[in-house]
């Protein structure tokens, strides 16, 4: 079987960039819906000049997710999804080999080397082994998995490893090994080489600290809850039909609902989907009983609705 390293093209910084500069990147995830402000737009840049992987932080629904799907979109390139999660393991993140599929040809070659005389039991085995031991670990016995996938592509590809901090410790450690060369050593083929490297996005509810190590091989991008002009504008981006008196209504309650001891604070996805609820119900305000109908679109725990319809109806009185 072959052990050396296999490369078919240039990877890293040299490689031909995704965007032609900051505002290329701002104007081209503005076109997919996605409103980036001058530090997403200008560390995406550098993520994809320097061929360094983007490590996302801040809190669930901030669009965390939603960026990697936008360069994606925006770069024309192919999306790759690694969802992590506690148990994860490298057969389901690299590679694993298919099973079953080799048990079948194994047992196809046993039966063939039986019918041609071969012998039976240990003999049959023996004859069995030497005729497949190299073709069961072959590339129609491999089952490429994200991290895989993501190195072996020729065209544009975006990486994106979501929830990082819900994996293992020792998932970051095989994430520490395929960012730092971008490559993989597959016992029985050798060593695959990116030939070209992916836009790699990580994202973190910071559930967890992620290890020095990997965040040293990462830009680093930390999102929070936009401004309500922002966030306002998402949602006439996102439901254009909304009128804007009602969007701002909106999100001033949404930020109001943010500022509670909540178990959950509203997403901006939960935000928008908020708006389309309003819109789908032909709703042109949101008076108290638009929220106590529609509240559960955007808190999805029933503590938290108590607590925030109490709050919101004191503020109302004061």
């Amino acid at each position: 079987m072959p052990t050396g390293a296999t490369r078919a093209g240039a990877s890293g910084p040299g490689a031909q960039p995704l965007f032609a500069s900051v505002d290329d990147v701002r104007a081209r995830l503005q076109a997919q819906g996605y409103l980036a402000d001058q530090a997403i737009a200008t560390t995406v840049f550098l993520a994809d000049r320097l061929g360094k992987p983007l490590l996302v932080e801040g809190p669930a629904g901030v669009g965390k997710t939603e960026l990697a799907k936008a360069v994606a979109a925006a770069s024309g390139a192919e999306l790759v999804r690694l969802q992590c999660y506690e148990g994860l393991d490298e057969a389901r993140a690299l590679y694993e080999w298919n099973y079953k599929k080799q048990l079948l040809r194994i047992q196809a070659a046993r039966t063939q080397a039986e019918t041609h005389g071969a012998g039976t039991g240990a003999e049959a085995d023996a004859s069995t082994w030497d005729a497949v031991h190299d073709d069961i670990f072959s590339e129609e016995f491999l089952l490429s998995r994200p991290l895989l996938t993501a190195i072996r592509r020729v065209d544009p590809t975006v990486l994106l490893v979501d929830e990082t901090d819900k994996a293992d410790v020792e998932v970051e450690g095989l994430l520490l090994e395929v960012l730092s060369d971008f490559q993989v050593t597959v016992p029985e083929l050798g060593t695959i080489v990116a030939t070209r490297r992916p836009f790699v996005l990580l994202t973190s509810n910071a559930t967890r600290e992620l290890s020095e190590a990997l965040k040293r091989r990462c830009l680093y991008l930390h999102l929070d809850y936009p401004d309500a002009e922002r966030e306002k504008a998402i949602v006439l981006s996102r439901v254009p039909l909304i009128a804007e008196q009602l969007a701002e209504q909106l999100v001033r309650t949404v930020r109001a609902l943010r500022s509670l001891d909540l178990r959950k604070p509203p997403s901006v996805a939960e935000t928008i989907d908020w708006a389309r609820t309003l819109l789908a119900l032909g709703l042109d305000t949101l008076d108290e009983e638009a929220v106590r109908t529609t509240l559960g679109v955007v808190l999805k725990h029933h503590s938290d609705q108590t607590r925030s319809l109490a709050q919101l109806k004191l503020a109302d009185r004061s």
